[in-house]
Order: structure tokens, then sequence, then C-alpha cells
């Protein structure tokens, strides 16, 4: 099954997009009366024919269209960009196949890079949503600053990992793991490559986030995110 993607999805004849198009009729080389599957990234999977092989504008027939259920956890990754962007967008690219709704990007006192090209973030998770059969797509957030985002209330469980043995933590399993069942949102704060600031630690236990340790070893920031995100999914969604 290959997965292709249009913003608005209805009944009857669509047109996919150049790019779409392209994919369809040169690399996977359908013709007409094959068949096909399309989401709208907003949950939606249709499935039809292809009615006009066009690689500049692929015509399809829908014949059903399906809602399908959302995660039963939804998680929002907030992490600082990487002075390496390649980091980040293979960062990206696996986390929307293990499964994020969204990915915050942070500015942080520590922070080595502020700004990133969220617009190519975002086609990466497009592709990561199709590549890996899924249909909600993922928001790419533009930067906030830590303390703009710890200024709204946490919505959920709210998690910070950080390298600081001064504070208290606990495995990330074992707060997971008190709160399976119990919680249908969950915030995961992971820090640039200098980590956190003690300010903005004690910031985030301030607004109620949970200090958590991610194992024995010292993790890259695009490690760490990943290894809380996949603990989050087996602990609280499942993979």
């Amino acid at each position: 099954m290959n997965l292709f993607y249009i913003p608005i999805l209805t009944q009857g004849l669509l047109t996919l997009d150049a790019e779409e198009s392209r994919h369809a009729v040169r690399v996977l080389r359908l013709r007409e009366g094959e068949s096909i599957s399309l989401t709208d990234g907003q949950g939606h999977l249709a499935t039809g024919e292809v009615a006009l092989a066009s690689d500049r504008a692929c015509t399809v027939s829908v014949n059903t269209i399906e809602t399908l259920p959302p995660p039963p956890v939804s998680i929002t990754l907030c992490v600082a960009p990487t002075k390496n962007p390649s980091r980040m967008e293979w960062l990206v690219e696996k986390a929307v196949e293990v499964g994020v709704e969204t990915v915050q990007l942070l500015q942080c006192d520590h922070s080595e890079r502020s700004f990133l090209k969220t617009d190519r973030l975002q086609k990466l998770a497009l592709s990561a949503m199709k590549q890996s059969l899924q249909t909600r797509l993922p928001r790419i957030e533009s930067p906030l600053s830590l303390r703009q985002y710890l200024s709204a209330p946490c919505e959920g469980l709210g998690l910070i990992a950080h390298c600081d043995d001064s504070s208290l933590r606990t495995p990330i399993h074992q707060v997971l793991r008190q709160r399976e069942g119990r919680t249908a949102a969950i915030s995961i704060l992971i820090g640039p490559e200098g980590d956190f600031s003690a300010e903005e630690v004690k910031l985030a236990l301030e607004a109620g986030y949970h200090p958590v340790a991610l194992g024995p070893t010292r993790l890259r920031t695009e490690t760490a995110a990943l290894y809380a995100l996949v603990a989050a999914r087996l602990s609280l969604g499942g993979i």
C-alpha cells in the first residue's frame, strides 16, 4: 500500500498535485483502474481508483472515505534545534514515524541554533506520515522561548529531561507507568546540546513539569528526544 496526500478529501473525482502525481505515475507506475489510497492529514483515509494516469495531474475516483481514530495519547515534543540541522531533520522524520502530534521548537538559554526552516521540516513530516501509513499530519511549530512556552498551562502530563543531578529525577518509564490510562496528553521538554539552564529547569518545575532521567548514559539532543517519545508511546499509547 502507498499513501498519497491531498489537502481536501471528498467523494468523486480528485486531482493530485504535480509532486504527488509524478510519484504515483512515474515512480510507482500506477495506471488507470489501479487502486490508490489518499489522506488529507486530518485522520481521513480514502480508497479509490486511478481515473487518469497523468504525471502532472493524476485524477482519482474516490469510492470510500473513513475516519480513523486518533492515538489514545497526544504527544507534544518540545525540543531545542540542534546545531547541525540534518540531525533535527532526522529527528522529525523518526518522531513522525513513531507517532508525535506536534513538534514545538524551543529557544533556550544554551541554544546554539535559534533559527530553523520549519517549512522544510513540515515537508519532511508529510513525507514521513505517508511512508509510515498514518493519516494525521503532525504540526511543526515555529520556535518559542522556553519561557514563552511555559507561560501557557500544560495540558496533561508535563516532563522535562535534563542532566542536572542536583534536582531529583525519576526514570521516565516509572513516571509514565504511574500515569498509564490516566492521561490523554503529554508534553516533553528536551534541551539543547548544552542542556537547559538551572533557571529554565526551575521554571519548568514551578510550572508542574516532572524531572525525568533517560537512562544511565548522556544522550545527544535528537537521541534524547526520540528515546522519550518511544518511552511515552510504549507506556501510554502503544506502538
